[in-house]
């Protein structure tokens, strides 16, 4: 037996090759061939418009009979076989990339005897040669198996090409086409539907991004794929050039720049804290023709901000900001407790008061080592309603300024009852005492700082001026509790000399001298003054020093207090020292307080013993 392929007979290594077996059976010859061997070919088919496939081979058989005759008998059998139908559903890729603006598709695999004769579209039927002059791209891809494959390109903006924007800036793109195929040389038709989709963003949107300062915003844009096609509104308003000037604007053909003070007109506050208050800045961009929003941004900073200060001089100022917790806010109708107080100056978002401490129904008060004055800035509900008001004011703002030795601090508490914390501000002063040395008793010529060190005889009287400065407020009085006299500017140095003593003064060597009220002296109690005659410290009759320096301590008390047992006046309460104070003269070591509540310390500056004829008193120290 023998097999072969189109009456053309194969040995067994051709067999092998190809992957043919022969062999038989006690009934049978069998012949096996592989579908799809070299041998046979496919051929393409079309039932009912869907592809399929044969595949048809002829294989041959040769049998030869010999007997002992030596006659042999053979014959060939030529047996064409063809498979059954093999359905084959084309296979469509979709390497649509929506960046390049164009469908594509790949529709395959095919036998080489099927050919693209159509593409019917959502307009109608188009030939492949009326494709190519609508710049739609046909292409038939071989393959060395001898199939094929077919690929199609067509712009999105074909009109066989549908659009719609279910979102904002978002396009979708749609193809329907039917491939229209025949099969060679029967020319048996048959076509195969596609359906193509693709989105794009048609408008890269503005970006936009902003920093901040200690005093301005600084806000930057960014073009998008329309570039100034767009309509921008800072806060309420248009950016309208008018607008534009106000903000520093400027713009190339890629970017917009604008710089805005953090109080500008289109910013708003929304709070206030420790020394800042913070403000917002609205950016909004639409498109001019469907004003849809392109960009939505808005930036938030702090910035420093003194709501409240106070001053030494007895001058409070606050400012109260609008925000928009409370919307109907209008600052000029702010007041403080006392509601003839009203703003010096107020506009659209701030009010700013300018007042004395012993006006407006400012308050004030004593505790440990501070002096409190407080005020509030209220805005009071309607008036000629038909119902009572509340207790808690619509705009609440209390404002608070704590005097400490050498030092002012104040603090802003504000509240309102809608969802407006309360919040703190610091700011810093001075409230001084200092101590001066007159010329004579009339008080009015002072030793400078550039005539120290003061030359003065023995026994020859020291006029001291203690005063506290830049204060107006009458209720305040000045106290020399303790004044002593040492070698060293230390004052706590030894020895030292007692000159007051628990506000009194020690011995007949010191005396304290009236204030009275005139073009330099406006508030009497402010001021305490005294006199002592030089002296000088002795040991074994030998003068230790000729010179000394002269101490005090002072406090500053609230005349109208019970409470305060410091202010009840400049040593109305003798102690009768008597014999003791002699001794202190002669070098009594006293404890120095420490206790600084309401208290300020001073020295005087250098007073130098001057060498005289005139008789000497000295001080011995022992």
């Amino acid at each position: 037996m023998y097999m072969g392929i189109n009456g053309q007979r194969l040995d067994k290594s051709q067999m092998a090759a190809r992957g043919y077996t022969l062999y038989t059976t006690d009934l049978h010859i069998v012949i096996e061939i592989p579908v799809g061997s070299p041998d046979g070919y496919y051929k393409s088919h079309a039932p009912d418009y869907q592809y399929h496939i044969t595949y048809i081979v002829e294989p041959m058989l040769e049998v030869l009979w010999r007997t002992n005759s030596k006659d042999d008998t053979k014959y060939k059998v030529l047996f064409p076989i063809t498979t059954p139908l093999m359905p084959r559903l084309p296979h469509v890729q979709d390497t649509t990339v929506s960046e390049t603006r164009m469908f594509s598709v790949y529709l395959g695999t095919f036998l080489h005897d099927v050919q693209l004769r159509n593409i019917t579209f959502s307009t109608g039927v188009l030939t492949i040669e009326e494709c190519s002059a609508r710049d739609f791209i046909v292409q038939e891809h071989h393959f060395p198996n001898g199939t094929k494959g077919l690929s199609l390109l067509v712009p999105f903006g074909d009109d066989v090409v549908l659009k719609h924007n279910p979102e904002r800036l978002v396009t979708v793109y749609s193809l329907h086409l039917i491939f229209g195929l025949i099969i060679l040389p029967e020319e048996i038709p048959f076509a195969h539907p596609v359906e193509l989709q693709a989105s794009l963003q048609d408008v890269v949107l503005p970006i936009i991004s902003g920093t901040c300062d200690q005093n301005m915003f600084y806000i930057h844009v960014k073009y998008g794929s329309q570039g100034t096609n767009f309509q921008a509104m800072v806060g309420p308003r248009q950016l309208t050039p008018e607008v534009a000037e106000e903000y520093h604007f400027q713009e190339n053909g890629t970017h917009l720049s604008l710089i805005l003070p953090y109080a500008a007109k289109d910013t708003a506050f929304e709070l206030f804290t420790s020394g800042s208050v913070r403000a917002r800045v609205d950016l909004l961009l639409l498109d001019i023709i469907n004003n849809w929003v392109l960009a939505d941004y808005f930036l938030a900073c702090d910035f420093p901000l003194t709501t409240t200060a106070c001053y030494p001089n007895g001058t409070m100022n606050a400012l109260a900001v609008k925000v928009e917790s409370v919307p109907n806010l209008v600052p000029s109708q702010l007041t403080l407790k006392d509601k003839s107080c009203k703003p010096v100056f107020s506009d659209f978002r701030l009010a700013y008061f300018s007042f004395s401490v012993d006006s407006c129904g400012t308050t004030r008060r004593f505790f440990d080592h501070y002096m409190v004055y407080e005020n509030e800035i209220t805005l009071s509900y309607n008036k000629g309603v038909a119902y009572a008001s509340p207790i808690d004011p619509e705009y609440r703002q209390t404002i608070s300024c704590y005097y400490v030795i050498n030092a002012t601090q104040s603090v802003a508490f504000s509240s309102t009852h809608r969802s407006f914390d309360p919040t703190a501000e610091i700011g810093l002063g001075q409230l001084i005492v200092h101590m001066r040395l007159s010329q004579d008793s009339s008080y009015h010529h002072f030793y400078q700082a550039e005539d120290y060190p003061v030359e003065k005889y023995l026994r020859q009287p020291l006029y001291f001026d203690v005063e506290l400065i830049e204060s107006t407020d009458p209720q305040l009085e000045l106290i020399l509790e303790n004044c002593w006299a040492t070698l060293h500017n230390n004052r706590t140095s030894l020895p030292s000399w007692d000159i007051i003593v628990d506000s009194c003064e020690n011995g007949d060597e010191t005396m304290f001298h009236p204030v009275v009220s005139d073009a330099k002296v406006l508030v009497p109690s402010h001021i305490k003054r005294f006199s002592v005659k030089m002296f000088t410290f002795t040991k074994d009759e030998e003068v230790l020093k000729d010179e000394i320096y002269v101490h005090c301590d002072a406090v500053i008390c609230d005349t109208n207090s019970q409470a305060d047992g410091s202010c009840r006046g400049q040593c109305v309460h003798p102690t009768g020292l008597g014999n003791a104070k002699h001794q202190g003269r002669k070098g009594l070591k006293r404890e120095r307080r420490t206790d600084t509540t309401h208290q300020r310390q001073i020295s005087s500056g250098l007073i130098f013993l001057q060498n005289t004829v005139k008789p000497q008193i000295k001080t011995e120290v022992s």
